[in-house]
């Protein structure tokens, strides 16, 4: 969390504000000009004595994935926005008023900040929505509901909840060390592929076919058994009915005669 509720308490607080409770340091607040010098300590005490408040609602979504200081910071920041918005014209308790602005702020965080993956907004509603009808739906028809049913309950396409079931898989990541298998012995991250080496002699596979086909058909042989059938010089001596000396020319020979082909061919 950026966000860090600081109160700034000024030494000139009034003496009687330290003694009021909750509702009438709210209560002070309201009837305090937004231009008095003592409206800013006032508003400090006010957000001071109600962060246990804050606090109590932090603490039901503790476990859940986020540091326990970050919920109470935006349970904070909820509280603080409901201080400075609250209108005791409307005959609405605070607590009642507080109460969903600090909720909707820590909903607001699990939202845009426990996403293993970030994903866009609308898919992120779009899985809270799919999940609540689930719970509905399951309750009221007996059974899990297909896609087909919640389509029709949330009143949007079947193509459009596959889209948000597809999205929610993006809320929690698994471990590349999570164990598969039957006896658990490999690993996920065994099943990602690597880097395939052989894409970069793709190109001169492709510039040597031709070459090769410039060479007498004994040497393509014998370049054939040595670099394609690893065998020895010795061993393709005795192959073809020719010394090894005279194997070790023609190959040195052959590939002098590739690399001239290659190189005027533009090819390296």
């Amino acid at each position: 969390m950026s966000t860090t509720f600081k109160p700034a308490i000024s030494t000139r607080v009034d003496q009687r504000s330290t003694s009021r409770s909750p509702d009438e340091l709210l209560a002070a607040l309201a009837a305090t000009p937004a231009d008095d010098p003592r409206r800013p300590a006032l508003r400090d005490r006010t957000i001071e004595a109600w962060l246990p408040l804050a606090r109590h609602l932090a603490r039901r979504y503790a476990g859940r994935g986020a540091p326990d200081d970050d919920l109470v910071q935006t349970a904070a920041v909820g509280l603080i926005k409901a201080v400075d918005h609250f209108d005791p014209t409307r005959g609405v308790d605070f607590s009642g008023y507080a109460i969903p602005t600090i909720i909707g702020e820590i909903k607001r965080y699990f939202r845009d900040r426990t996403w293993s993956v970030r994903v866009p907004r609308r898919l992120q509603e779009l899985r809270l929505s799919i999940s609540a009808a689930n719970s509905t739906l399951t309750h009221t028809l007996g059974r899990l509901p297909t896609v087909a049913d919640i389509a029709s309950y949330l009143e949007v396409t079947e193509e459009t909840v596959l889209e948000g079931l597809e999205g929610a898989r993006a809320y929690r990541a698994t471990s590349l060390s999570t164990p598969i298998g039957a006896d658990g012995s490999r690993e996920l991250g065994d099943t990602l592929g690597g880097d395939d080496h052989e894409f970069d002699t793709v190109e001169i596979r492709v510039a040597l076919a031709p070459a090769l086909a410039t060479l007498p058909e004994r040497e393509r042989e014998i370049l054939s058994l040595r670099f394609h059938g690893n065998l020895t010089q010795a061993q393709i001596a005795e192959r073809i009915g020719v010394s090894q000396m005279h194997v070790s020319r023609l190959i040195t020979r052959s590939l002098a005669a590739l690399r001239h082909h290659l190189s005027d061919d533009s090819a390296f």
